[in-house]
């Protein structure tokens, strides 16, 4: 089981290094402003409301289709 864990921590280390690589390249730079996410500015710019719904829906799915791809895979 200790192995199990150890590459697991491995696996998901390696991941995250991944993603952050892709993040500081600037590969996600649509990231935010989809066509689901709602922006509100005041035009005077006293008041702004973000409600980032379409970026939300498409981490979850990655989280769901990586959790889905871990648990198969171990």
């Amino acid at each position: 089981m200790t192995r199990e864990v150890g590459l697991v921590l491995i696996v998901a280390g390696a991941a995250i290094a991944a993603l952050g690589l892709l993040v500081v390249s600037g590969a996600f730079g649509w990231f935010g402003s989809l066509p689901g996410d709602i922006r509100y500015e005041r035009g005077d710019g006293s008041v702004r409301v973000y409600v980032p719904l379409a970026s939300i829906l498409v981490v979850s799915v990655a989280v769901s289709l990586a959790v889905t791809l871990l648990r198969r895979l171990f």
